[in-house]
């Protein structure tokens, strides 16, 4: 990312979960300059805008889902659509 925007990276927050705590992601971030933060597991009042920023998708794939009268068990499929657009936009 520093390279493509010539802006440095903020400090990475995982919540100390399995899928991010690695050697490999250790290394990774170690080796780039990035500094890691881990919050304590399974505790979401430590990471508020991570929580915050779940909740708000899944509300607005709610929406979608209920002004199109569809069923609540395919939430998964306007979720990705939802953060697809939000990461392609400029913000």
């Amino acid at each position: 990312m520093e390279k493509e925007s010539s802006k440095k990276v903020k400090p990475l927050w995982s919540d100390n979960g399995g899928e991010y705590v690695s050697n490999e992601s250790k290394n990774f971030c170690a080796m780039k300059g990035i500094e890691w933060e881990l919050t304590t597991p399974h505790n979401p009042q430590q990471n508020g805008m991570a929580e915050r920023k779940s909740r708000s998708i899944v509300g607005v794939a709610r929406k979608m889902l209920h002004d199109q009268g569809l069923p609540l068990h395919l939430w998964a499929e306007p979720c990705n659509t939802i953060v697809y657009v939000h990461n392609c936009s400029p913000h």
